[in-house]
C-alpha cells in the first residue's frame, strides 16, 4: 500500500493538478459537451447568455422594483443595482454549473470506467473547462454593461480574469470529491440543487458583505465564493484592485485541499466499476 501511495504522489497527483499530457483530451471533451448541449436548438449557444440575463432581470425586478431594495454605497440607479447583482451571478453560476454536474461526472461515463483505460481524474477538468467557457461569455456581457454605464472600464478590470482563475483549485476540489462520492451516494446529486438554491442567499450575490453585521461577515468569510465575488465586484464597479495576498492564500489553501480531494478520488476509483 505504501508503494501505491508513493507512486500516486510522484505521478498521478502531478497529472491531475497539471494535466498537460491530457490537455488535448480535456479540450475535445469539453468542446463536445458544450456543442452537444445546444445541438438542435434554435438559439444554440445564445442560451448560455440568455439564462444569466433572465436571472438578472428576475432578481432586479423582484428586489429593486417590488421590494425597493438599494445597493449600499452607490447611487440609486437600477443599472447599478443590476450590475452589482450580475457580477455576483457570474461567479456563482460558474460554481453552480460545475458543482451541479460533478456528482454525475463519473456515473454518466460507465464505458470509460469499465472498458477503457482512461484518466478519470480529468473529468472535473472537463467540467471546469465548460463552466469557465459559459462564465467567460457572461463576463463579456458584464464588461459591456459596466462600459455602457460608466463610459469606461477601470484599470482594475484587468484583474477580472485572474479572480476567475483563482477559483479553479476550489472548483476542482469540489469536482473530485463530488464525482468520487457521487458514484456511491447517488443522493448527493439530488441534494445539490436545493443546496445551491439556499446557498445563493448565503453568498454575497444579492447584497454586499459589508451590509451585514461584523459577526455575520466573519462567518460569511467561510463561504468559498465570498472572496472572489467581492473582489470581482470591487475590481469592475469600484475601481479597486483585489487583495492579492488574500487571493494568493485562497489559491494555496484550495490547491492543498484539491490535492487531498484527488487523492481521495484515486483511492475510490478501483470500486467505481462495481458500482456502475
Amino acid at each position: 500500500m505504501k508503494q501505491r501511495i508513493n507512486a500516486f504522489r510522484r505521478s498521478d497527483l502531478t497529472d491531475a493538478l497539471l494535466p498537460s499530457r491530457h490537455s488535448y483530451l480535456i479540450w475535445q471533451m469539453a468542446k463536445r459537451e458544450v456543442l452537444g448541449r445546444y445541438k438542435g436548438s434554435a438559439l444554440g449557444i445564445g442560451w448560455s447568455l440568455l439564462y444569466p440575463l433572465l436571472l438578472l432581470a428576475t432578481y432586479t425586478f423582484v428586489f429593486r422594483l417590488i421590494f425597493k431594495a438599494r445597493w449600499p454605497g452607490v447611487d440609486d440607479h437600477p443599472a447599478n443595482f443590476a450590475l452589482n447583482i450580475f457580477s455576483g451571478l457570474v461567479l456563482f453560476n460558474l460554481f453552480a454549473e460545475l458543482v451541479g454536474r460533478a456528482p454525475r461526472l463519473v456515473v454518466d461515463q460507465p464505458n470509460l470506467v469499465k472498458r477503457v483505460v482512461f484518466p478519470l481524474e480529468v473529468l472535473p477538468w472537463v467540467g471546469a473547462t465548460g463552466a469557465f467557457f459559459h462564465a467567460g461569455l457572461s463576463m463579456l456581457v458584464l464588461l459591456v454593461g459596466v462600459f455602457a454605464m460608466q463610459q469606461s472600464l477601470p484599470a482594475s478590470a484587468l484583474a477580472a480574469p485572474l479572480i476567475m482563475l483563482a477559483m479553479l483549485p476550489m472548483l476542482l476540489c469540489m469536482g473530485w470529491l463530488l464525482a468520487g462520492f457521487g458514484v456511491f451516494l447517488r443522493d448527493i446529486g439530488q441534494a445539490i440543487p436545493p443546496v445551491l438554491n439556499v446557498m445563493i442567499f448565503l453568498t454575497p450575490v444579492l447584497y454586499p458583505a459589508s451590509s451585514l453585521p461584523q459577526g455575520v461577515q466573519n462567518w460569511l468569510g467561510v463561504n468559498p465564493l465570498t472572496l472572489p465575488i467581492e473582489s470581482l465586484r470591487g475590481a469592475l464597479l469600484m475601481g479597486q484592485w483585489p487583495n492579492w495576498t488574500a487571493l494568493l492564500m485562497y489559491v494555496v489553501i484550495w490547491t492543498v485541499l484539491a490535492s487531498l480531494a484527488v487523492f481521495a478520488f484515486w483511492r475510490l476509483r478501483p470500486a467505481f466499476a462495481d458500482q456502475l
